[in-house]
């Protein structure tokens, strides 16, 4: 089978199945990462080739299920995904983690797209934390003072008063309280990734009273089945014959 990897959900999915030896797994990264964190199995790493390449891939390493674990905002994967598995006539599963949720003291602005976030920002003092290819939205920002984080050097245009921070996640809420508060941050902007790695952020948001704006995840393709845990990714696989019931650990 065929895992389009990237996050820690395709990690944890990769090791639950290498440790079924009746299964065979072919982990696949986009490379945007300089330094990816080690998968076990094959890993492959770069394009296919658009949907065509990708089905003509999937027929001639005869996979017969893909699981689609990239990251919730990579839309023009999960579309030739999509595409690429119906020519081919494979099964396909989007592993989506649950979306984040607004709580008692959140100050939240939900947006449809990165260009909707530039377009209408409550602060003078932005924390982007959108990844480090989105940020040609607000190049054309000269007024605010912009902290961009990303785990690899930002792709250009930038906003003209920028600082970039690398680093990788977990991060703590004193870590992101105290990084807030340096950078005098007054709106955190951010995409609706989900998940406990970089929650954080929105934890010491709540705590400063820094507004934020998240933006919504583009929908998954109609008609193709989402799983929200790596536990209900491998309930798939197994009733689709492609795992050994009770395979794979915990």
């Amino acid at each position: 089978m065929l895992l389009l990897g990237g996050t820690a959900e395709a990690r944890r999915l990769a090791g639950r199945l290498d440790a079924d030896p009746a299964v065979e797994v072919t982990s696949s990264l986009a490379g945007r990462t300089a330094a990816p964190r080690a998968l076990p199995g094959r890993v492959r790493v770069g394009g296919f080739g658009g949907p065509d390449g990708l089905a003509a891939w999937l027929r001639v390493e005869r996979i017969d299920a893909v699981v689609d674990a990239t990251h919730p905002f990579a839309a023009r994967m999960t579309g030739n995904a999509a595409l690429a598995c119906a020519a081919a006539g494979v099964p396909l599963l989007v592993l989506r983690r649950p979306g984040w949720t607004k709580g008692p003291g959140d100050d939240w602005r939900r947006v449809p797209s990165l260009a909707a976030a530039a377009a209408d920002l409550p602060g003078e003092h932005v924390f982007l934390t959108t990844g480090r290819t989105g940020l040609a939205a607000f190049a054309g920002d000269a007024r605010r003072r912009y902290l961009v984080r990303s785990v690899d050097p930002p792709e250009p245009p930038l906003p003209p008063r920028t600082t970039v921070v690398l680093a990788r996640g977990p991060f703590t809420v004193g870590d992101e309280t105290a990084l807030m508060r340096e950078h005098r941050v007054d709106v955190l902007v951010t995409k609706d990734s989900g998940g406990a790695m970089t929650a954080a952020k929105l934890t010491a948001a709540r705590k400063l009273g820094v507004p934020v704006v998240v933006v919504d995840r583009p929908p998954v393709p109609d008609g193709v089945p989402v799983a929200a845990t790596v536990e209900d990714a491998a309930a798939w696989l197994g009733h689709a014959g492609r795992l050994t019931p009770g395979s794979g650990g915990a």
